[in-house]
C-alpha cells in the first residue's frame, strides 16, 4: 500500500476547484495510456462540490466521458430518485450534463428496486456487478481513482468505527444497518475493495475532520478509525482545506 500524500488548499472552495482539475487531468491521463478509465464517486458536501466544479470547468474536456466507468463507494439505502442518494446528487452535479455511457454507470441498488428492502441482497447484487466488471478471478475492478470523504469520527464510505462492516475481510460490498448517521441502512464497499484501487483520494474540509485525519496520518487502527485503512495500491492522496489539514503537516 502507498504512503499518504497531503495536499492542502486555503479553503473549501479552492479545494473543490483544484480537486476537479486534478481529477480531470488524472482520468484523462489514464485514458491516454490505457483507452478507458474508472472512477469511484463519493457523496458529502465536498465530494459533490468537486463534481459540480468539474462540470463547470473547461478542464473537464480532458476526460472522454464515453470511455469512463463510474461506480460509487457507498450509498444510502433509500428509494431510487431520493435526493439523499449519492447517485442522484452526482447525476445532478455532473453526470446528467456530460456524455457518459449509461451502460458504464453502475449505481448501487435502491431500496425500492428488485432487491426490495433487503440491504444484504443489494450488497450481494452490487458485489456481483463489481465482479462482472473485474479481471477474471478478482472480486472487484482495480479502480483507477476512488474518491472518498471522511467523517469527524473517522468513517469513510459507510464504514464506521468498530462496526461489523469495517471488520469485513472477504466480501467487496457489505450491508450497513447500524450507521450512526441517518439513514441507518446503507450499502458500502469494504476496505478490501477500497484497497484494490490504484489511487485513493480522500477529500476533507473543515476543522471537524482534523483530529481524525491526524490520528489516521499517525497510523491508527482502521477498525477504530476506518479512514486510516483507505489506501491505494499506487497512491493515497489527501486533498484537504487548511482547517482539515492543520494537524497533518509534517
Amino acid at each position: 500500500m502507498s504512503g499518504i500524500e497531503v495536499v492542502s488548499y486555503a479553503d473549501a472552495e479552492l479545494l473543490a476547484k483544484a480537486g476537479a482539475a486534478r481529477l480531470a487531468i488524472a482520468l484523462g491521463d489514464v485514458q491516454a495510456a490505457r483507452g478507458s478509465a474508472s472512477v469511484v464517486l463519493t457523496g458529502g458536501g465536498i465530494g459533490i462540490d468537486v463534481l459540480r466544479k468539474l462540470r463547470e470547468s473547461p478542464v473537464r474536456d480532458a476526460i472522454d466521458f464515453a470511455r469512463l466507468d463510474v461506480y460509487w463507494g457507498d450509498e444510502r439505502f433509500v428509494p431510487a430518485g431520493d435526493s439523499e442518494r449519492n447517485d442522484v446528487q452526482a447525476r445532478s452535479a455532473l453526470l446528467d450534463h456530460v456524455p457518459v455511457d449509461p451502460a458504464r454507470v453502475f449505481p448501487v441498488p435502491a431500496s425500492d428496486g428488485p432487491c426490495g428492502g433487503d440491504a444484504a441482497e443489494a450488497a450481494n447484487t452490487y458485489a456481483r456487478t463489481l465482479a462482472g466488471c473485474a479481471t477474471s478471478g478478482e472480486f472487484s475492478p482495480a479502480f483507477d481513482i476512488m474518491l472518498l470523504g471522511v467523517g469527524p469520527e473517522g468513517h469513510t464510505a459507510s464504514l464506521f468505527p468498530t462496526t461489523e462492516a469495517v471488520h469485513e475481510r472477504q466480501r467487496s460490498v457489505v450491508p450497513v444497518r447500524d450507521s450512526p448517521k441517518p439513514p441507518p441502512t446503507r450499502v458500502s464497499l469494504s476496505l478490501p475493495a477500497i484497497r484494490r484501487s490504484r489511487e485513493v483520494w480522500v477529500l476533507g474540509a473543515g476543522v471537524s475532520k482534523s483530529d481524525a485525519l491526524a490520528l489516521a496520518f499517525a497510523g491508527a487502527d482502521p477498525v477504530d478509525l476506518p479512514i486510516a485503512g483507505a489506501r491505494g495500491v499506487e497512491r493515497t492522496r489527501w486533498l484537504l482545506d487548511g482547517e482539515a489539514a492543520a494537524r497533518t503537516r509534517v
